[in-house]
């Protein structure tokens, strides 16, 4: 589809007819809108002119007040800078100064970013008295996971955002759209754009909101349609609540889709059809495999499309429409090579006519000299049947360098003859399908595994 010159744009002439459909919405925790009534209204409290031409950080504690800013200040702000929840102090005003942010809108009245402007978002729309006329093309600026140096901002347009979703045919039926992901994150604004051009309601998640809780409102909205990070799933299959919904389309991405979580939602959800999608920040969507099975069939690489999809040394590579346009700083490059891919720091290895992604590149565990994918381990290690979820890591040793070191959670707690029997099983699993180095020197049973803020696994603990 074409790209719609702003969102308010599109939803002003995009008006739903009463006798057409039901009236799409946006549900979050605090509140709930119809779209079209975004398409006029203000959630600024008519102060939106004021922001004209800025480089605006949306820093909103809550998801759905910053969802209604996103819409009312494309094509009027110069830049949207879009700050995540777990963004700590040290790290939030280097993101101001590079980002040259002359304004901030958010949802409390503490003034400790020292920007000059400061306008509160409110999560209930009024009529807007004088809205200002759209008059440019905004940078959406998007802040990678963070790492000990501080988030990468990574600078993307309405067009290279929306690249990659195309209009629901004529007649379709109505879907309601519900993610795990924090919409200012890229999977979340990826399906929140996918509602709003789609004319679908958005069961936005809230910040640090339980996955039960979340799937009881997904419920109470008769969800259609999912996304989600495999860790995401994992953990929402634990929750009773995962049985109250019924689900058309199920999306997974932000991590490898192994074939254990493959078969669970299929088991879970019978009637739903299960994709995992590669994409990323700075990449933008690859592709969507939707065949049940782990990893993607190598005729996607070098076929044609709107996609162009290399291996180079192992390493997977794209570029589209979709890719950003460039990390924000003094030097606005180093995002794609001369040939326009961007490296996207996956690594994968053929086996047959198929592709299967080992890890990334820079989370490797040095073994004696020899490079462990964790993600690898953590695939062979959940393919047994009384694993729920596993996270692997390396552990100090004065002769290898490091060890592999596995924790896994189980689907019920081992009970006092079983703890020893299940790792003797998941060790014999392992070295059925790993090399001998790639084995868990020791495995812990534990508990529960946390997420990091994206809704991966926090491989930091």
């Amino acid at each position: 589809m074409n790209a719609p010159q702003t969102l308010r744009a599109w939803l002003r002439n995009t008006q739903i007819r009463e006798s057409d459909r039901q009236e799409p919405f946006l549900w979050g925790p605090s509140g709930s809108i119809g779209l079209p009534r975004l398409a006029h209204g203000t959630c600024l409290g008519g102060r939106a002119r004021a922001l004209a031409g800025r480089s605006v950080l949306v820093a909103a504690a809550d998801p759905f007040a910053a969802a209604l800013a996103l819409i009312e200040l494309d094509g009027v702000a110069r830049r949207l800078i879009l700050c995540t929840p777990d963004l700590g102090s040290t790290h939030r005003r280097g993101v101001i100064e590079k980002a040259a942010v002359d304004a901030v809108v958010s949802d409390d009245d503490q003034d400790e970013d020292g920007v000059g402007l400061r306008i509160r978002v409110s999560a209930h729309v009024t009529d807007a008295v004088d809205p200002p006329g759209a008059s440019r093309d905004t940078e959406w600026v998007l802040l990678t996971s963070g790492t000990t140096s501080g988030p990468k901002l990574v600078v993307h347009t309405l067009s290279s955002l929306t690249a990659a979703i195309r209009r629901a045919p004529a007649g379709a039926p109505d879907v309601v759209w519900g993610t795990f992901y924090d919409i200012r994150r890229y999977g979340g604004l990826q399906i929140f754009l996918r509602a709003v051009l789609g004319r679908h309601s958005l069961v936005v998640s809230g910040a640090r909101e339980a996955a039960g809780r979340y799937l009881a409102r997904l419920a109470e909205r008769r969800v259609t349609h999912v996304s989600g990070t495999p860790s995401h799933w994992r953990r929402a299959l634990m929750s009773p609540e995962a049985r109250t919904i019924e689900p058309r389309y199920i999306r997974l991405s932000g991590e490898i889709a192994d074939q254990p979580i493959l078969n669970a939602l299929r088991s879970f959800y019978p009637k739903a059809r299960v994709a995992h999608a590669f994409a990323s920040t700075e990449a933008g969507v690859g592709f969507e495999v939707d065949d049940g099975l782990e990893g993607f069939p190598a005729s996607l690489v070098s076929a044609s499309g709107d996609v162009a999809i290399d291996v180079n040394d192992g390493l997977l590579r794209l570029r589209s429409a979709r890719t950003a346009i460039a990390y924000l700083g003094e030097d606005r490059t180093g995002l794609a090579d001369a040939d326009g891919f961007v490296d996207t720091g996956d690594v994968v290895e053929r086996r047959g006519d198929r592709y299967y992604f080992l890890g990334r590149r820079n989370g490797t565990i040095n073994v004696g000299g020899l490079k462990v994918y964790p993600e690898e381990i953590e695939a062979a290690i959940n393919r047994h049947p009384a694993v729920r979820m596993s996270r692997v890591r390396g552990r100090a040793s004065p002769i290898t360098g490091s060890l592999v070191a596995a924790d896994v959670v189980l689907h019920a707690p081992p009970g006092p003859d079983e703890d020893a029997s299940f790792k003797r099983e998941i060790l014999q699993v392992c070295r059925e399908q790993l090399a001998g180095h790639k084995v868990p020197a020791t495995i812990r049973f534990v508990p529960s595994l946390d997420l990091a803020a994206a809704g991966k696994l926090a491989r930091h603990a």
